[in-house]
């Protein structure tokens, strides 16, 4: 079976290996998960995805399994539980611009219909035109959160070289990457 060169040497059971083959690139089109990858984007910043994968059911179990609607309603009291809990990353910054940015696709929901709709939307967009318009309506999402939530989400292609056979698999399930 052929890789991508970073994930060809680790072993099967690797948590790394076990992301790129079954969700890195795949489509999302549930507002939730899609909303539940930005949040690891978010947190990884400066850190291993690694990391992220490891806690990402503590972050589930924190964020109301990414419930978009519960989120944007958090107030300081479960700010506070957040900033106590040893299983997130507990960094005020990202906590907050997770809050804001639920409310934010609160109100692309009314107007689009959903996350997803607002996405799919504006693609196909090049990279520097995603970072725009994630600059313009989203709080912490630098160029490389937003490249890797986009690529993450098979909004960009590049999650997979061209001879890794999930690549081909990524092909068939994705028509975003067709065009």
């Amino acid at each position: 079976m052929s890789y991508c060169t970073y994930c060809a040497p680790l072993p099967v059971e690797d948590l790394n290996k076990i992301y790129h083959d079954t969700a890195y690139g795949f489509p999302i089109s549930d507002d939730n998960e899609l909303f539940g990858r930005l949040i690891l984007e978010i947190n990884q910043a400066g850190l291993s995805w690694a990391l992220m994968l490891k806690k990402e059911k503590d972050f589930r179990l924190a964020f109301d399994n990414f419930s978009i609607a519960k989120i944007a309603l958090y107030d300081d009291v479960k700010i506070s539980e957040l900033l106590d809990n040893s299983g997130i990353i507990r960094n005020r910054l990202k906590i907050n611009s997770v809050i804001f940015n639920a409310q934010k696709i609160v109100s692309l929901q009314k107007e689009f219909g959903s996350f997803a709709e607002w996405l799919n939307f504006h693609h196909p967009l090049t990279k520097e035109e995603w970072m725009k318009l994630f600059k313009k309506n989203f709080k912490f999402t630098g160029g490389e959160i937003v490249n890797e939530f986009l690529m993450s989400t098979g909004y960009l292609k590049g999650a997979h070289d061209e001879n890794c056979t999930i690549f081909d698999t990524i092909i068939d399930h994705n028509p975003k990457w067709k065009i």
